[in-house]
């Protein structure tokens, strides 16, 4: 639970709550509760997943170390060792790829096949991103890409995903917040790596 930084949960929940309402607020009679709790669901997991690949990658960096200002990390503190993690990473995947089936079934059925493929791979490239941000030799986390990706996934994929998934079509006019969500997710990157700039 502490490797799961759980202040930091809310966050991934915004932009699938902005995209889903809009979609509710549309047609409340094609909205699916369900859908909507996997949707939910799956974006809580690959959160976490971020989390714990963050924690394993900057730990084996040596970017966490004694020098750090914010919060001690998981294995920093010894917590977890980096194999417990590393299963945990394990497990977040399977769990993802799971909980993101299950939300791509209950978004189309066993109709649509292309839109679900499509979201099968957008599905893995999420699970991608959330590990390849600091683990890795060619983590995009330390070539200046954090924020990047960020404003993909947390608002453009985030809120236009959401509503597609309920609202089976697309809307120019989601691009705003999806635009402003991503912005504020970026802040919140932005002021963590202010605070870790001399260790990082």
């Amino acid at each position: 639970l502490y490797a799961f930084r759980l202040r930091t949960l809310p966050l991934a929940f915004s932009s699938i709550i902005t995209g889903s309402s809009i979609a509710y607020m549309q047609n409340r009679q094609l909205f699916s509760w369900a859908t909507f709790g996997l949707c939910l669901l799956t974006t809580l997991l690959l959160q976490i997943l971020s989390n714990l690949a963050n924690d394993y990658g900057d730990s084996e960096k040596g970017t966490d170390n004694e020098d750090r200002i914010g919060p001690k990390r998981a294995v920093q503190s010894g917590v977890l060792s980096f194999q417990e993690i590393k299963t945990g990473i394990i497990v977040c995947v399977i769990l993802c790829l799971l909980s993101g089936s299950a939300l791509i079934y209950s978004a189309f059925g066993n109709v649509h096949l292309g839109y679900s493929a499509f979201f099968f791979v957008l599905g893995l490239a999420a699970i991608a991103a959330s590990i390849k941000y600091t683990v890795g030799k060619t983590a995009y986390g330390y070539r200046g890409l954090g924020d990047v990706f960020v404003l993909l996934f947390f608002g453009f994929v985030g809120v236009c995903g959401s509503y597609y998934l309920m609202a089976h079509q697309f809307d120019w006019t989601v691009l705003l917040p999806a635009y402003t969500l991503g912005a504020f997710a970026s802040g919140v990157l932005n002021l963590n790596n202010m605070r870790d700039m001399e260790s990082d």
